[in-house]
């Protein structure tokens, strides 16, 4: 722990208008828990920051007392946690939203989860670039790419940003656009955050009010088939249609839907933006394959999209990775991943395969530090440690992606889980130009490297 004196800390408390809490004192482990329960923070301070001017605040004080500092709304994408040291900048109470309907943007804060923006959009028939979990954190997702539901006909959600609030390793708030700093503009939209706090970002809304979408769910005597028919499917399907299929065993508990509970299953999920007939032609290849536990695709407002997927809204402590592919050889693909990490597993593994490709292939108008766009499918897998232990999860997930390296072309960094067991991924999710050009702006705008806690970019070494 931090062996600043207590008066330090008081000052710290003088300089903010939220809640400053040290370990050991009420409201600490609350403060510092997030979704992700696996791995937590356990900082010397924790700012619980009211707005911009908390966070600028809060960095120029870490810096003043050579503190690290990490950054957490919702605790989703945790990767590198601040044990025993550092600074922790909580934003959860900075959650204003404003929508501008004829401008077609939306203007959200640090805290602020998808399912608030969607909410608001609604009445004006817009729709954010959110993703399938409407609780996440959406300044976040979107710094590390942002792969949502609409993505293959809109692209990454990084795409479409139009300003970021920041503030800098030097406690300076900063409006960065396109056009005042295109360089910083261009790390922080992709780089996430090694290169500032953001306090609120600007983005693109889109004229989407509903959909035709849900789920379908197969039986385990069905999986093969499922995956098989599905790689080829997603040859012959618009980039108005975005989907995915996972693999998972779900638990035999009474909160499951009854026809899934203790089963095997692989379930199919369908977000399209054209009209429900045309819908319909494109998914009936799907319900040939066999009989569904349960079909739930079917027109719907886009309020509903969170009912896609319904990814689990509650914490929980979870290990997982990611490898994108480019041209998979689909028999080889269906056989690794059931061999490795089917039913028979040692490991629970959740396995979701997700098609890209269409907008998320072509360059932006305004280009960002996310890379690898030529991949076809991203592949993730998880587990949950509730079910499995971390040790035995490991090796699974490993050979996994052993297998899959032939046709693997680097990693989304929205998906990388934890630095926890590999500690520099950086050099997969990006191109090593665009890993090199990150390195060179962090040491223009952190070169102390304050801001470490996450997939870290070191500064490059002077000269």
């Amino acid at each position: 722990m931090s062996d600043l004196p207590a008066a330090a800390f008081q000052e710290l408390s003088e300089r903010v208008e939220g809640p400053v809490f040290r370990p050991g004192r009420p409201g600490y482990d609350e403060e510092r828990s997030g979704f992700q329960t696996a791995f937590r923070h356990r900082p010397a301070v924790i700012v619980g920051a009211a707005g911009a001017a908390d966070v600028s605040a809060a960095v120029a004080f870490a810096a003043e007392h050579g503190l690290p500092v990490a950054v957490q709304a919702t605790g989703h994408g945790l990767s590198a946690a601040a044990d025993g040291e550092g600074l922790l900048i909580s934003t959860g109470r900075m959650d204003g939203v404003q929508i501008d309907p004829e401008a077609r943007t939306a203007r959200f804060e640090a805290g602020v989860r998808w399912e608030q923006v969607v909410a608001d959009a609604a009445p004006h028939g817009l729709a954010p670039l959110n993703g399938s979990a409407p609780h996440v954190g959406a300044v976040a997702y979107t710094l590390g790419g942002g792969l949502g539901l609409l993505a293959r006909q809109f692209g990454y959600a990084a795409d479409h940003v139009r300003a970021i609030e920041v503030v800098t390793a030097d406690g300076t708030e900063r409006r960065v656009t396109a056009e005042s700093d295109p360089d910083l503009f261009w790390a922080l939209r992709g780089g996430r955050d090694n290169f500032g706090v953001v306090t609120s970002m600007e983005v693109d809304l889109f004229p989407v009010s509903r959909l035709y979408g849900g789920g379908l769910f197969f039986p385990a005597e069905s999986v093969t088939d499922v995956l098989t028919a599905y790689l080829a499917w997603t040859a012959t399907v618009p980039e108005e249609l975005t989907s995915s299929v996972s693999l998972m065993a779900y638990p035999d508990l009474p909160m499951i839907p009854a026809p899934l509970r203790g089963r095997y299953v692989a379930h199919v999920r369908i977000a399209y933006t054209g009209d429900a007939d045309s819908g319909e032609r494109l998914v009936a290849p799907l319900r040939a394959i066999g009989p569904r536990l349960i079909d739930s695709v079917q027109e719907m407002p886009y309020t509903a999209c969170g009912t896609i997927y319904n990814d689990p809204a509650f914490p929980h402590a979870y290990y997982g990775n990611n490898v994108l592919l480019g041209e998979v050889d689909s028999s080889v693909l269906v056989k690794t991943v059931l061999d490795v990490a089917g039913p028979e597993a040692p490991a629970l593994c959740v396995i979701d395969l997700r098609h890209l490709g269409g907008a998320l292939s072509r360059p932006p108008a305004v280009p960002s530090a996310v890379g690898n766009r030529d991949a076809q499918f991203i592949l993730r897998v998880l587990t949950p440690l509730a079910a499995s232990d971390l040790d035995v999860a490991k090796p699974v997930h490993q050979r996994l992606f052993d297998a899959l390296r032939p046709w693997t072309t680097g990693r989304s960094l929205n998906f990388v889980y934890s630095d926890e067991d590999m500690p520099d991924q950086t050099g997969e999710v990006y191109s090593s130009d665009d890993r090199r050009r990150l390195a060179e702006l962090k040491s223009v705008h952190d070169p102390a490297n304050l801001f470490r806690f996450n997939h870290n970019i070191a500064p490059a070494a002077a000269g």
